[in-house]
């Protein structure tokens, strides 16, 4: 409970600084505090922690992410969350092993892997007071959805070899084939057969949104354990169920109420999760220092420092494989659109920083690196878990600081490349749909007066119905675009004027006790959607 509370608090009072500090680092802190003021501890079991938080958040990012804006920059997404996290693994990995060599290759390289995946609600929340530009945000979401997938399995390659003692990179490759493989299967398997069963029993008997909405919330979960119980990979799978569930429902369609609630709900579960893990990484942070004198003492040296080096070497050498790679995967991709030609232009300097410090690591990091096991399988102390424990939550914290201070400076006035305009395209949409309508009205209209002896009536019902969609065809067809788009600001800005005016008048309604409890409710949920869709 005071986790939560902490969550809570941390929202109002990110906001409440005067100065912009990420809510993750307002969560860490919350969370050390109340490490240091209670003596109860929750105690992480790694698989349960694992099963609990990953899949709802994986599933949701390959549910939401724009399918569209990731096939378009896929090569660069691919390369980052793909090349780059190899790169990373291996190359931090022997890095980490020859600094410390008190820690073993095979748990270098899980720590490697627990880091290099990349967290775009950090990113986010850093550059919540400096837009970032939407193709670079797209881009990171992409890789941040892919990377968590590559280095959660390297690190279950990882650690195998760490339990075993033995690596043999021609089974991990054929073994990496069925996992990844295998996973993604299950994962679009599970949700085509839940979403199919949901709207095979809504067109017999109803659509009721609560059991909807606990479907959608238990879809990740079950690709999950069965992709595990098959020797697969379970965060594969929540991310292949996400994915297909956008395209699932494309085809069975939610009832409009059960889409809204279902959307609240699962924006609470991600704000909750997201927010936990961080004040949970808070929350042990007092014991992981103060068994830092312990920790150090297994690299051989006596100094506490010691640990704050090796944070910052791990920091500094993540922050330069990264700017390698984005500059080499840039250029490569500038190059493969020039075709020859030269009208191309180079990515500056400040938009390959930028994608550098945007690597921050978050949460998929935190839950990574607990799910370390406890022990080896002769029962002996899995080694230096601690040490990579506390490794892990400094390049967290570190990356954190680093990028709220870097990224506002250098997004400042950074300009992507001219994406071409969308207006044309929802223009048509618009025009297209309201056509559809204006059809269907008509034909509904002419079959309700052939069986009524007043057609008058439902010509005029008819009129009134069709009058909104041809206003819109209207507006689209005699203006200029950018009249169009001055119209409909200024049509929002009225309407949310007289929604306002609405609510105020309704209020006073209820204050005066002159319309019940049932009638506020139902205005007041008709002024609510108003409301939304005009902010929308």
């Amino acid at each position: 409970m005071f986790l939560l509370l902490a969550v809570v608090v941390s929202g109002a009072g990110a906001r409440m600084l005067p100065v912009a500090i990420p809510t993750p680092l307002v969560q860490i802190a919350l969370g050390a505090l109340i490490g240091l003021s209670t003596s109860y501890r929750v105690e992480l079991d790694p698989e349960l922690f694992l099963f609990l938080f990953l899949p709802p958040l994986l599933f949701l990012d390959g549910w939401r992410i724009p399918k569209d804006e990731l096939l378009k920059d896929l090569p660069t997404v691919v390369e980052l969350a793909l090349g780059l996290v190899l790169l990373t693994v291996i190359g931090m990995g022997f890095f980490i092993h020859w600094m410390i060599p008190a820690m073993p290759l095979a748990v270098a390289f899980a720590l490697a892997a627990v880091v290099s995946p990349t967290d775009p609600i950090a990113v986010s929340a850093i550059a919540a007071r400096v837009p970032i530009p939407k193709r670079m945000m797209h881009i990171l979401e992409g890789e941040s959805l892919l990377n968590d997938a590559s280095g959660l399995v390297c690190l279950r390659f990882a650690i195998a070899a760490a339990l075993t003692g033995s690596f043999s990179a021609g089974t991990a490759a054929l073994n990496f084939l069925w996992v990844a493989g295998a996973g993604m299967a299950t994962g679009v398997l599970v949700t085509l057969a839940v979403t199919r069963a949901k709207a095979w029993v809504t067109r017999r008997w109803g659509e009721e949104t609560g059991s909807q909405i606990l479907v959608s919330l238990l879809i990740p979960f079950g690709a999950y354990l069965l992709a595990e119980h098959l020797h697969a990979s379970g965060i594969l799978a929540a991310v292949a169920a996400g994915v297909t569930m956008t395209y699932a429902e494309i085809s069975r369609q939610a009832m409009a109420v059960t889409r809204m609630r279902r959307n609240s709900v699962w924006d609470t579960v991600q704000f909750a999760l997201n927010g936990i893990i961080f004040v949970l990484l808070g929350e042990q942070l007092p014991a992981i220092l103060g068994g830092a004198q312990r920790t150090v003492a297994l690299t051989g040296h006596g100094s506490p420092w010691w640990l704050a080096a090796y944070v910052l070497a791990i920091v500094a050498g993540l922050g330069a494989l990264r700017f390698l790679w984005v500059w080499t995967s840039l250029h490569l991709t500038i190059l493969r659109k020039r075709g020859g030609s030269d009208d191309t232009d180079n990515p500056g300097w400040r938009l390959v920083a930028a994608m550098s410090f945007a690597g921050v690591r978050g949460a998929i990091t935190l839950a990574g690196v607990v799910t370390l096991p406890l022990t080896m399988g002769d029962g002996s102390p899995f080694p230096a878990r601690d040490l990579a424990i506390f490794l892990a939550a400094g390049v967290i914290i570190a990356s954190l600081l680093l990028a709220s201070i870097a990224l506002p400076i250098l997004l400042k006035g950074l300009t992507m490349p001219q994406e071409p305009s969308k207006l044309a395209e929802e223009d048509m949409a618009r025009i297209a749909t309201a056509e559809a309508a204006i059809r269907a009205i008509e034909r509904h209209q002419h079959a309700l007066a052939e069986d009524h002896d007043d057609p008058d009536l439902y010509a005029a019902a008819g009129a009134r119905a069709m009058e909104v969609y041809r206003d819109r065809i209207e507006a689209r067809t005699a203006n200029a675009p950018g009249q169009s788009r001055e119209q409909d600001r200024l049509n929002t800005e009225l309407r949310l004027v007289g929604v306002r005016a609405e609510r105020a008048r309704l209020t006073e309604l209820i204050r005066t006790r002159a319309i019940g409890s049932e009638t506020a409710r139902k205005l007041a949920r008709e002024l609510d959607l108003a409301e939304a869709r005009h902010h929308g």
